[in-house]
């Protein structure tokens, strides 16, 4: 009978530690998956890239606009023009505010030129309680960035 309870005993534990070693194993994958990933928030290799996207645009269709704005404003304006050329779809504005100052930015869907993405897009600045507009295109490089067309 001893005999018997020490084998039962065993095989309990040794499923125990199965059990545990495949919880351990799961993690520790899901850990290295999840260590792949990356993120673009924070850190000053995503403010380099941040720069590298925003200087590429040459100063946005938000230039043309006839508004004068702060640094600020004008940074939130261009990321709000990367935004839109990037990722928004089509006709789905990109909002942006700064203080009193705020704008919208709406691509319209991609076409391509050549074997490049390119959108127009439209860039509304309000400020003092007045609404200025410009348009542009701009075209995605094969580095992520965008040129405007003038």
């Amino acid at each position: 009978m001893r005999l018997l309870a020490a084998t039962i005993d065993g095989t309990w534990n040794g499923l125990m530690g199965m059990k545990r070693f495949g919880i351990l194993a799961a993690t520790g994958l899901l850990s290295l998956a999840l260590a792949g990933c990356t993120t673009t928030g924070g850190g000053s290799g995503a403010a380099a890239n941040s720069a590298l996207y925003i200087s590429a645009l040459q100063g946005g269709i938000v230039a043309r606009a006839g508004v004068e704005l702060s640094r600020s404003e004008t940074q939130r304006a261009l990321e709000a023009e990367y935004r839109a050329l990037e990722a928004a779809p089509g006709g789905q504005p990109v909002t942006w505010a700064s203080g009193e100052v705020r704008g919208e930015v709406v691509a319209a869907a991609p076409y391509q030129v050549g074997r490049q993405n390119c959108r127009q897009f439209t860039h509304k600045v309000f400020s003092d309680g007045r609404e200025r507009q410009a348009r542009g295109a701009a075209c995605r490089n094969e580095n992520g960035t965008w040129t405007p067309l003038s």
